[in-house]
């Protein structure tokens, strides 16, 4: 069984571009690099992983495709471009060389604009992925599913996938929108879901395990094994847990899967979504 890390992060922290990190996750005012993130791969016997943009700009891009060549171990990249640029195709043939950028993240997350990934330029911008194989990953909050949704029926044959399960409000133990939102998220089935950044939305120095499973449930019936992957998003998890305890609390979940699913999950999924 191949296992991939779907989704991690590098940084050299930089206090002015970096001020989302909050003075309670201070833990992440630090460097972040490859050889810190290699040794709790191995620990944990993973044979990869893929990069996530976590600044959005075009420095980001050669900063991620600099690690990625100097570390076998990171297998894809998932960057930045403008898609609302009237430029983008140029834009995304001009990345075209480089193997290992996989597809893009917009940090949707933080409009103010919720439904702007509904806008005409962001629009045309996700309708020029395909034709260069590149995938698109949504960064959303419950409030946007709907959009989502929306979104991903315009178009069918491009391969999303959703981040961090949408981060639904774990610390208070809350379903009801989110659960129907993503069930009917995933009825599209052009969408793969990240099991990913869970603890972040919990309770950082009291969550248990068993905070997860409701939410856990929710999306392996609603993806099924098929369309989800594992994704640690370190180190942005070390502000609620280590390395450890977020691969721990997903493995104790999937024993239940067959022999087949769960290669699926921990690798197969992310290998064939991302072509790694």
């Amino acid at each position: 069984m191949l296992k991939i890390d779907a989704h991690q992060h590098f940084w050299i922290y930089d206090a002015v571009r970096d001020s989302w990190i909050s003075d309670d996750m201070a833990v992440l005012r630090a460097d972040f690099k490859p050889e810190q993130l290699l040794a709790l791969l191995q620990q944990e016997h993973f044979d990869g992983s893929v990069v996530v943009q976590s600044d959005q700009s075009s420095a980001e891009n050669i900063f991620q495709l600099k690690n990625a060549a100097g570390n076998d171990f990171v297998k894809g990249i998932v960057g930045w471009v403008e898609l609302q640029a009237p430029d983008v195709e140029a834009q995304l043939s001009a990345l075209q060389e480089y193997d290992k950028l996989k597809g893009f993240r917009h940090i949707l997350q933080g409009e103010q604009d919720r439904a702007l990934m509904l806008k005409p330029a962001f629009l045309n911008g996700i309708s020029k992925l395909k034709q260069f194989g590149y995938t698109y990953d949504v960064l959303i909050f419950p409030d946007q599913l709907k959009y989502a949704a929306e979104l991903v029926s315009k178009f069918p044959d491009q391969p999303f996938v959703l981040d961090h399960i949408a981060k639904p409000d774990i610390k208070n133990k809350n379903t009801g929108d989110w659960k129907r939102d993503i069930i009917a998220l995933a009825q599209h089935e052009n969408v793969y879901c990240k099991v990913s950044g869970m603890v972040t939305e919990a309770n950082w120095q009291h969550w248990k395990t068993e905070d997860f499973e409701p939410y856990l449930d929710v999306v392996f019936e609603a993806f099924g094994p098929e369309r989800l992957m594992y994704g640690s998003d370190w180190p942005v998890c070390l502000v609620a847990a280590s390395y450890r305890q977020v691969v721990s609390l997903t493995e104790q979940y999937t024993l239940k899967l067959s022999a087949d699913e769960q290669n699926m999950f921990w690798g197969g999924n992310a290998i064939k979504f991302y072509n790694l």
